[in-house]
């Protein structure tokens, strides 16, 4: 009997083992936090994350980045190899890998468009002077009308602030914003040369477009790497 009892828990222990390691990582992670009586809102407080992530990842809709994964592993006492398979493992490397790409070309969009607060300083702006012109900047330019003046403010400080902002939306790692933030940089960059070409500021509007095709080249060099 002894025998029998002794035999039924080490088969038990393996078809447990077998049946955990069959398991995906959505269910793991789910098994885990019902182990622990914990709710997803408990569970994202643990891991300074949104309930709507920890819900993505039990949904197998997504897998957490490195950071987020260790503190899985050390919360629940699990190795990180126990928590992923071979595949989800090189699928989170690939993820991760992608990330961190977009986040730098991100970053470099956000700095390209920072840069355009440099247009404020530098003398580029053309200020005629009875027999001549010489260059000013744009702050100190009075010859240019008030109207077109605060079109170049409105432009310039738009696109300096949406520099910004990319700057900052860099730290959720979401590669759907990046990509909008990316998009809609493309096109005020693009608005940004069309007004200054218009109103025949050539000096600006050559370094603008300078600028602009270091963005179309980041982006080449971004599609590449896919």
């Amino acid at each position: 009997m002894l025998f029998l009892r002794l035999s039924y828990i080490i088969w038990e222990e393996i078809y447990q083992a077998w049946e955990e390691a069959d398991m995906e990582f959505n269910e793991k992670l789910q098994q885990l936090r019902k182990q622990n009586n914990m709710t997803q809102e408990q569970l994202a407080k643990k891991l300074y994350v949104s309930r709507a992530a920890v819900s993505k990842w039990e949904s197998g809709k997504g897998y957490p980045n490195i950071e987020s994964l260790k503190a899985i592993s050390k919360l629940f006492s699990v190795s990180i190899d126990d928590l992923l398979s071979g595949n989800e493992l090189l699928t989170l490397a690939e993820t991760e890998n992608r990330t961190n790409i977009n986040t730098i070309y991100g970053l470099m969009f956000g700095i390209l468009d920072l840069a355009v607060l440099i247009f404020f300083i530098l003398p580029l702006f053309g200020e005629r002077e009875v027999d001549y012109i010489h260059m000013v900047t744009l702050l100190s330019n009075t010859t240019i009308p008030s109207v077109i003046k605060t079109v170049y403010y409105i432009v310039l400080i738009s696109m300096a602030a949406f520099g910004a902002f990319e700057i900052w939306i860099q730290r959720f790692k979401d590669e759907r914003k990046m990509h909008i933030c990316s998009t809609c940089s493309i096109w005020l960059h693009a608005l940004t040369i069309l007004v200054f070409a218009v109103s025949q500021e050539p000096y600006v509007t050559v370094l603008l477009f300078m600028l602009f095709m270091v963005k179309v080249v980041l982006l080449i060099k971004k599609s590449s790497m896919k």
